[in-house]
């Protein structure tokens, strides 16, 4: 028989249940978190070799309901899920935002963490369940993450702070505060508040953290039961140093020039030809073209970061406190109800509002059931 690991405490007045060992075995971590009545599994995967030739970790966090969850069958003509919805979209983002920091800093491995809730009881938000089950995942896998986090709803009724409000208790919340963070500090925050004094909010946030403690301390005594060996942690390329200095030497001039230009044209040309030209050099002397090119950007970084850090101008010739130009303009498209253009800087955003009707609302089929949203808003 294979090893089931559970554990459980009360927290927030509700049991919290971590399990590991029944489902999903063959992922590198997979806990099945409840919490009330409220269950969500979630998996972690990471490949175990790196993926080559990017400079990026590629990390994958997907949240994902199942109406079933709630008993329910979904709409449509093909009464099954379709795309994800926004909701689950934005708490794919809210995993995805604490952890992505925590992971080691050279780990080029893909890695796929999939949240999906199997039972809802309209009263626990899966958001919460979704990130701490997220951690405990991660944290007994092996992947090299350095958590664990834990993550907390706060709400502030009748001036008394609620640890993981029920559903049916927020809107008479003051404040809708989610925060996740490790023992020793706050990773996120994200929140929805009424017009409360800044010392409320920040007892909030602190009111949150020592609830995150508990948590936190609550997944690491579940990991010494279940945790796999630690994966080896990513070794330093061979060979950086000769490439490294080689680079700069052939690089750092031109670059410096490029970025004393103020116009972003004129200046996107120039870098671009600094590294053509350092490149091809680098190339014809024999050195590693692909590592050469990764080192090209940290050079970047360091002369632009460098530059400021000692003038105090940036790189299109402001300085730290000056803003871009900005400017607005209203009522430029003809046939819109309403239309604007924001400009800041080299930045724009067209903005066209269209009036309706009630025929026109949107339908949500959610797991706590079908409402009608009247104001949509289509961020492309």
């Amino acid at each position: 028989m294979f090893k089931i690991t559970r554990k459980e405490t009360t927290w927030g007045g509700r049991k919290l249940i971590l399990e590991s060992g029944r489902i999903a075995r063959q992922a590198d971590g997979a806990v099945l978190v409840t919490y009330g009545g409220t269950q969500v599994l979630v998996t972690a995967v990471a490949q175990r070799t790196p993926r080559v030739g990017i400079d990026f970790f590629p990390l994958t966090v997907n949240y994902q309901e199942k109406t079933f969850a709630a008993g329910k069958i979904p709409g449509g003509f093909f009464k099954r899920e379709g795309r994800p919805s926004e909701k689950e979209t934005l708490t794919s983002r809210l995993i995805d935002r604490p952890i992505r920091p925590l992971f080691h800093k050279e780990f080029r491995n893909e890695t796929q963490v999939i949240c999906t809730v199997l039972a809802h009881d309209l009263e626990n938000d899966p958001d919460v369940v979704s990130l701490i089950g997220t951690s405990a995942a991660l944290t007994i896998s092996g992947i090299p993450f350095l958590g664990p986090i834990g993550g907390a709803r706060v709400g502030y009724i009748d001036g008394k702070y609620v640890l993981n409000p029920q559903m049916d208790e927020l809107p008479s919340s003051d404040m809708d505060l989610l925060v996740a963070g490790t023992m020793e500090g706050v990773l996120m925050v994200e929140s929805e508040i009424k017009e409360l004094d800044e010392d409320v909010t920040l007892g909030g946030v602190s009111f949150a953290h020592k609830a995150i403690r508990e948590v936190i301390e609550f997944i690491m005594d579940f990991a010494d039961d279940c945790a796999k060996e630690p994966w080896a942690l990513p070794a330093a390329e061979e060979g950086v140093e000769p490439v490294k200095t080689r680079l700069w030497e052939i690089a750092e001039k031109p670059l410096r020039d490029a970025y004393s230009k103020t116009v972003k044209q004129e200046r996107v040309e120039a870098v671009s030809a600094a590294k053509d030209g350092a490149l091809k050099q680098m190339e014809e002397e024999k050195f590693d073209v692909a590592m050469a090119a990764g080192l090209f950007k940290k050079l970047e970084k360091e002369i632009v970061r460098g530059n400021i850090l000692k003038t105090g101008i940036r790189i299109d010739g402001r300085d730290t406190k000056t803003v871009r130009q900005i400017v607005a303009e209203v009522g430029i498209l003809e046939g819109a109800h309403g239309s604007a253009l924001f400009t800041r800087g080299e930045t724009q955003a067209l903005v066209v509002n269209t009036l309706g009707t009630g025929q026109d609302e949107q339908i949500i089929d959610a797991l706590e059931g079908e409402y009608r949203e009247h104001f949509m808003l289509h961020y492309n």
